[in-house]
């Protein structure tokens, strides 16, 4: 949502708030309605929450930001605060826990909506920096769609016919019309992170200037076809391919494929798809292979994962004038031309499907489709400042975890952003996880400025 604080209309703006929350309860009310009671209440992963959790948890979170601390009214559930800490209950453990029932759930998380609505409307959005630019109504907004995904994948794992449907995506372009397989992105400084975007998450901010040799980075994602190249080339076989841990992760966890995929007697791999079996595609972005595999896939191929600097420089910097843009396209908002977003689809699209989309560096497809893990570990930038609490970003700067940017197909356009940082486990691929790759330019590469 773009917001121009010296010209901030207030009316505009909660007219704009109430149509985001709007959407993404509408969009959590069809992920829940789809199945029925005893689905919603089922583990089907000791990964994931049960759905149910899910639902009141996002009431709950409402409750805390928008009823008690925004609108300033008495709790409504003061002691079901507990069940719903993310903290608190590991997600394997949350199905044992005294919840509320799938009906209790949603009449709770309509009373709160109704309160949360009634400080829409009462609170000034300035001189404050929780309301400031409506920044506590756009943190619940991106609190409740980052749970749809998070319910999205959850749907993807529940074994059983297809519930959800979507219109397939636009097709993409042919190799030839898509241009080269890489670009080289000169060497420099850029503008990484920011400090002007409203409902930025504190991981984002402050902008701060990084520089940066001459690197190469692909095109678009590493697609179905490429992958399947790599799996039949032995690539889950041989040790030379993976790092220590990735290696003793491929063995511990009998790797030998993509989350989901499955070869047949003939040979062909195929993919399971929220129900649908179906032939593993050619040209779309491979999905749900965890950073391990990708580094591994890398090596293979002669290249490297790119770090999290280089993925948001090829995203967001503009050669003609030196500045970063807010998405790959420029500073517009995300249209249903410019990324697979927002669930309309669920997978990704063919590479070449999102020409608008292209990165001022050529670039394809670093918005939607599919998370992209970048060989870069989660901290915080220089400068940082915690807000409004830690257990947002700071508890999990540090550690094993591995960044991911861009979005997938089941992330909304009002949750991500071409600063917008996500991050996991190197061994987690339940996500919708993908990648491209990149590599060091050679001296005459960056000599040239071009391949």
């Amino acid at each position: 949502m773009t917001i121009d604080p010296t010209t901030l209309d207030e009316q505009a703006v909660r007219t704009r708030v109430a149509e985001l929350l709007d959407r993404s309860r509408a969009r959590s009310t069809a992920l829940t309605d789809a199945v029925d009671d005893s689905d919603l209440v089922a583990q089907h992963s000791p990964l994931m929450s049960p759905l149910v959790w899910d639902l009141a948890h996002i009431g709950s979170q409402e409750e805390l930001w928008l009823v008690r601390d925004v609108g300033g009214r008495e709790p409504l559930r003061p002691e079901i605060d507990g069940l719903y800490d993310a903290f608190q209950h590991s997600r394997a453990s949350r199905v044992d826990l005294p919840l509320l029932t799938p009906p209790e759930a949603r009449s709770y998380v309509a009373e709160v909506r109704d309160k949360a609505l009634d400080a829409l409307d009462r609170t000034p959005l300035r001189g404050r920096r929780l309301v400031d630019n409506a920044f506590a109504f756009g943190m619940i907004v991106q609190h409740e769609q980052q749970h749809d995904e998070t319910m999205l994948a959850t749907h993807q794992l529940r074994v059983g016919a297809p519930v959800l449907h979507a219109a397939p995506p636009p097709p993409g372009l042919d190799p030839v019309r898509l241009g080269p397989r890489e670009v080289l992105v000169p060497g420099g400084r850029f503008e990484q992170g920011t400090s002007v975007e409203p409902w930025a998450l504190d991981n984002e901010r402050p902008a701060h200037p990084v520089d940066l040799p001459a690197f190469v980075i692909d095109t678009y994602p590493v697609t179905g076809g490429e992958y399947v190249a790599f799996v039949e080339a032995g690539g889950y076989d041989d040790p030379q391919w993976w790092s220590a841990a990735g290696w003793a992760h491929r063995v511990e966890a009998g790797l030998v494929a993509p989350q989901f995929w499955e070869r047949d007697a003939s040979g062909t791999w195929w993919r399971r798809r929220f129900g649908v079996v179906e032939p593993v595609p050619a040209d779309e972005p491979v999905v749900h292979v965890c950073f391990h595999e990708a580094a591994a896939y890398a090596a293979w191929a002669g290249k490297r994962l790119p770090t999290e600097a280089e993925w948001e420089k090829a995203a967001r910097h503009d050669p003609a004038t030196g500045r970063s843009r807010r998405y790959p396209w420029g500073d517009d908002d995300p249209t249903p031309a410019h990324a697979n977003l927002g669930q309309r689809h669920l997978q990704p699209a063919p590479v070449g499907a999102y020409p608008a989309g292209a990165s001022a560096h050529g670039v394809h497809q670093l918005m939607g489709d599919v998370w992209e893990w970048c060989d870069s570990g989660f901290h915080s930038y220089p400068g940082f400042e915690m807000f409004p609490y830690p257990e947002y970003s700071e508890v999990f700067f540090g550690g094993d975890y591995k960044i991911l940017r861009g979005g997938s197909f089941g992330t909304d356009p009002s949750a991500v952003r071409a600063t917008f940082r996500n991050w996991d486990h190197p061994v987690r691929r339940q996500i919708f996880s993908g990648f491209r790759c990149a590599r060091d330019a050679t001296p005459v590469e960056s000599a040239a400025g071009g391949l």
